[in-house]
């Protein structure tokens, strides 16, 4: 699937190719692994929310279904947003009922179609490479501080919470960890050390990798605890999936609420719709750009189609009583880890949510924690692995500081707030690498005196604005000088306007100023003209 200008997909969808043998065969076992890496991870922030269970779930389910089918990513895999808990939290608090709350979210859907039809989702074209290769790496370490306490024991903190303050007990993530070490349950520390040994071993065999080693971690996981029941290593009920239940069919469709229209005139409703449509689309977008980053195929995701898939999935899911969700980072990642080549993976893993409620909860709710931590440890892993480090070291510290920046930041505060202090770090080295190199500068014998030749740039933009006028305040008295623009395609006007003012007051001290190919005024080259029409 090509991509064109406005970011929307091209060429029409080729159905076949999603159900080729050679495909299937690898977005099958990786939607397992996705499945499993969701359930907790959609329970746990539909309950740090103040949202049913269930309305997680069905968040999880659309993000798989809906999302998955008209996104134009291969990889990326929508859910429910930790980064959304706590505008959610509020708005279910201030607007007076969920049903108010699942309005906001059907418009917040709406507004999310409208940003994708107005090409919105190119500004992604902006995000510095080294500021998303750093929220990988720190979404990486995130996985794996937040999951160590699940693996040996008990942590009250929701799953899925990417942030380093906390809302339980613990308040943050070090004193979390910490903590952890006085809720040591052996039995969970028995079946996390065995389950990352799978996790590790098993690949490495290729007769038996024919069985997703995740989907071995979970069986395992599971007849040991039964192993466990009734002795010192017992697991607790709080150390378990814990999936809602269903016993018939009208119970089931009793768990799906509708909006309430009849408060669509309140402000409030409208404001907490603007801001989850902005936020959304924001940490979609970020996931996007980081999930082609990981992609082995190094594929091209549309950016606007992808608002309009995540804006159909929150609408959908507004009418039917869910959650707001984005492109989330963590399910993207497992997904790309476990070998997934199309979208089937996402589709087919909202179905295996489906089935899970519908059919097996009771299994389910036997999935210890610590299985799911020892699989999501080894995500983490990945993301945030050694040679990352040495990669980015390696491309200079102009690459490098931005990259860590954004991991720290990232790390102590959230994925938004992070990434925001990143791109500022980011913008500042990009800046200060284009106010390097706006021209060529040369010194020139010409007799018993020197000439000085400055060579502008083919693009010469606003930015470069103060190098220049530091340079050509700063030439000796008495110099003769000679701006080129021969090779300029573009000359930015305050650009201009400094080169005819230190022409006109050259005078003063005593230096010769000689235009060359300058013109007066410049028109923004078009794309096409760059692309076909090379000076």
């Amino acid at each position: 699937m090509q991509k064109d200008q406005g970011g929307t997909a091209t060429g029409g969808l080729n159905l076949k190719k999603y159900f080729l043998p050679k495909n299937l065969k690898k977005d099958i076992p990786s939607s397992i692994v996705v499945f499993l890496v969701a359930l907790p991870l959609c329970l746990g922030i539909a309950l740090a929310s103040g949202a049913p269970l269930f309305a997680g779930l069905l968040t999880g389910i659309i993000g798989g279904i809906v999302v998955g089918a008209f996104s134009g990513s291969q990889l990326s895999v929508a859910g429910p947003a930790a980064g959304l808990t706590v505008i959610v939290l509020n708005a279910i608090t201030g607007l007076g009922s969920y049903e108010a709350f699942l309005l906001s979210l059907l418009i917040a859907g709406i507004f999310q179609i409208i940003l994708g039809l107005v090409k919105a989702g190119t500004i992604a074209n902006y995000f510095p490479s080294p500021v998303i290769e750093g929220m990988l790496a720190a979404i990486g370490i995130i996985l794996i501080m937040k999951q160590f306490p699940h693996a040996v024991g008990y942590d009250a903190d929701f799953e899925g919470d990417e942030g380093f303050l906390q809302t339980d007990a613990d308040n943050n993530t070090f004193s979390g960890i910490i903590s952890a070490f006085s809720k040591i349950n052996y039995g969970a520390v028995i079946i996390s050390v065995i389950s990352l040994a799978i996790m590790i071993y098993w690949p490495r065999v290729k007769k038996l990798a024919i069985i997703p080693a995740p989907l071995l971690v979970v069986v395992v996981g599971v007849i040991l605890a039964l192993l466990f029941s009734g002795s010192g290593m017992a697991l607790q009920a709080k150390q378990m999936v814990q999936i809602p239940t269903v016993s018939n069919t009208s119970e089931f469709f009793g768990l799906f609420k509708s909006p309430d229209f009849s408060v669509i005139g309140n402000k409030e409703i409208w404001i907490t719709a603007f801001t989850i449509a902005v936020v959304a689309s924001l940490e979609t977008l970020l996931s996007l750009e980081a999930v082609d980053k990981i992609d082995p195929i190094k594929r091209v995701s549309p950016t606007n189609r992808e608002l309009i898939a995540q804006g159909t999935g929150n609408m959908i899911s507004g009418l039917l009583g869910g959650m707001p969700m984005t492109a989330v980072i963590v399910r993207s990642s497992a997904n790309v880890g476990s070998g997934a080549r199309t979208k089937m993976s996402a589709i087919f893993h909202g179905f295996l949510l489906l089935l899970s409620l519908l059919l097996i909860p009771g299994l389910i709710n036997l999935i210890p924690l610590s299985s799911l931590a020892a699989i999501l440890l080894i995500v983490g892993y990945k993301l945030a692995r050694i040679s990352l480090f040495k990669r980015i070291w390696h491309k200079g510290l102009n690459q490098f500081i931005p990259f860590v920046v954004t991991i720290i930041a990232v790390v102590f505060t959230d994925l938004l707030m992070g990434v925001g202090i990143g791109m500022v770090v980011g913008i500042f080295y990009l800046l200060r690498t284009n106010m390097r190199n706006p021209y060529f500068y040369q010194i020139v014998p010409n007799g018993d005196k020197n000439t000085i030749r400055i060579k502008l740039a083919e693009e010469v933009s606003f930015l470069n604005k103060a190098a220049i006028q530091v340079t050509l305040t700063s030439l000796p008295e008495g110099s003769e000088v000679i701006i080129d623009g021969t090779n300029s395609r573009y000359i930015d006007p305050d650009v201009l306007e400094i080169i005819e003012n230190f022409k006109q007051n050259a005078y003063t001290k005593h230096i010769v100023v000689h235009l060359e190919d300058i013109k007066e005024r410049y028109d923004v080259p078009s794309l096409k003209t760059l692309m076909y029409n090379p000076k």
